[in-house]
């Protein structure tokens, strides 16, 4: 995620002023990384005091609490309460490593679920938990992992412990990143947008913030690069067929002339856009269709087992489906999340005109040549050394380890620049030496055009493992307070271990010394939960 603007941070933090925490031994923002207190910085207290709120009390079914189906509180204006999400799949469980040394799942880039809780948090209300899924916070972030030079992947490895945990737990982080294209290496693109223009798409930060982000991406498009428009209500049609973006003036004018009417069939827009797609596709050239959209499905069929079929076919064809979500109140965030994951692409959320250009401007266009397919992670475990773990995260991307070398089984799709990280908890064992192995990560992949498989690997040794969170990559860091605060929004996992207020304070240090706006930004999202009660 690139840096921030320091003039919206400032906003941000104006709008949602820290919470100080009344913690004995918690850090101060002054304070250095390594000087935290590692069983007390983060560690929930036996007893809440009154401004030291910890995670377990912040309960988001409590009714003093604004959840995302509740209007939210003076001085924010009473929001629309979204649709009914479907429940989140339970946490992964703690897996004994002597029985089952393997952890395999497939590559997941969405981002979508930090946006969209960022956006209920600075409206005032906690987001439902079914929409909070650990590893897109983690990966809403910056890494900082170095890419390959002779690979589409480098696989990296490390652990640290964490102050909230047991002596004997680490937290192993599994980082993959993706070769980078510059653009004017890339293929030239087909894309398909199709287009939500809907009654729901009126509110806020719907239909008014797709106009400047289709616009801010046709300018960050090359000539030779062609763009159709779909739109659907219950009276779907194309707007504008494909057009190479030499003709800025025609595309232009479609985007501006886009506005809402109807009902909403999402079947139908998608069954429209594929068949565009498919009249213009070339294997030479990267074909996408990029669905605009709430989430919300009231005409034809409305969940995404139903329309499976639908993007099923084209996905296998090479025309990728990438879903971008808008808006807060009416928003069906696990259907945006299914349909990315089922039609070989990704999903990403919309919070406003800002995060709209961005998106469209900066991380769309630079991803947009796919450098594998069905793409999996396999991590072994040490069972000499590692008594058992838990992978943070990735519920619903879970893969039979046996799976992991059958092609034919359903992975990720990773474009150009992209980068996955996986947490675990570990125990070690009482007699795991610094030279013995504790974990082996291997990623396996198609290349998209040959179709041939590759795999990429690393191990991570005893010694390498940092004894002081402290002492830890920053990045790592980052990884572990970030997903301390996505488990304490779904209320899973590391809930009842860790203190918000410490979280915050360490969040505020850490984004200081990285000058870091997005860490940053998330302290305040932290203080705005504290606030919430």
């Amino acid at each position: 995620m690139k840096q921030r603007t320091i003039a919206y941070f400032a906003a941000l933090a104006i709008m949602v002023p820290a919470c100080s925490s009344d913690d004995d031994g918690s850090a101060r923002a002054s304070d250095p990384p390594d000087a935290l207190p590692a069983t007390t910085a983060l560690r929930a207290p036996a007893t809440t005091a009154p401004t030291a709120v910890t995670a377990a009390a912040a309960d988001t079914t409590s009714a003093a609490v604004p959840t995302a189906g509740t209007a939210a509180p003076a001085p924010q204006e009473p929001i629309e309460a979204p649709i009914e999400q479907a429940q989140p799949p339970a946490a992964n469980p703690v897996t004994d490593t002597a029985s089952d040394p393997l952890s395999t799942f497939a590559m997941d880039v969405d981002t979508g679920s930090y946006t969209y809780a960022r956006q209920a948090l600075q409206n005032g209300v906690v987001p439902d938990p079914a929409t909070v899924r650990t590893e897109e916070f983690v990966n809403a972030f910056d890494q900082g992992y170095e890419p390959p030079t002779d690979s589409a992947f480098a696989v990296t490895v490390d652990a640290t412990s964490a102050p909230f945990l047991e002596p004997s737990s680490r937290v192993v982080r599994v980082g993959i990143q993706g070769r980078v294209i510059d653009d004017a290496d890339r293929k030239d693109a087909n894309l398909t947008f199709v287009v939500d223009i809907s009654g729901s798409m009126q509110d806020p930060g719907k239909l008014d913030a797709v106009r400047p982000a289709l616009l801010s991406l046709v300018e960050s498009l090359r000539l030779t690069d062609r763009v159709g428009i779909v739109v659907y209500s219950d009276d779907t049609r194309i707007a504008l067929a494909s057009t190479p973006v030499s003709e800025h003036s025609a595309i232009e004018a479609a985007i501006m002339s886009l506005t809402t009417e109807g009902s909403t069939n999402v079947e139908d827009g998608l069954r429209l856009g594929y068949e565009q797609a498919r009249q213009v596709r070339d294997p030479e050239r990267v074909n996408r269709v990029i669905l605009l959209s709430d989430g919300v499905a009231n005409v034809g069929v409305t969940g995404p087992d139903e329309m499976l079929e639908v993007i099923g076919d084209a996905a296998r064809d090479g025309i990728d489906l990438v879903t971008v979500g808008f808006g807060l109140g009416d928003y069906n965030d696990t259907l945006m999340e299914q349909l990315a994951d089922r039609g070989d692409g990704f999903y990403a959320y919309v919070d406003g005109e800002r995060e709209a250009v961005r998106l469209f401007s900066e991380d769309l266009t630079g991803t947009l040549q796919t450098i594998a397919r069905e793409a999996k992670v396999q991590v072994e475990f040490n069972p000499a050394t590692v008594s058992n773990y838990r992978l943070i995260g990735f519920e619903n991307r879970a893969v039979a380890d046996e799976d992991f070398r059958d092609d034919s089984v359903d992975g990720g799709e990773v474009g150009a620049g992209h980068s996955v990280t996986a947490l675990y908890e570990v125990t070690l064992q009482e007699s795991a030496a610094t030279d013995d192995w504790l974990a082996r990560a291997a990623i396996r992949w198609l290349d998209p055009d040959t179709l041939e498989p590759s795999e990429a690997s690393t191990t991570l040794l005893g010694g390498d493992t940092s004894n002081s969170i402290g002492e830890a990559p920053m990045r790592l860091q980052q990884d572990v307070y970030v997903a301390a605060f996505a488990e304490s929004l779904r209320g899973s996992g590391w809930n009842e271990l860790i203190s918000l207020s410490g979280l915050s304070e360490n969040l505020h240090s850490l984004g200081s010394r990285l000058d870091d706006s997005d860490l940053l930004e998330v302290a305040a999202l932290v203080d705005s939960r504290i606030q919430l009660g």
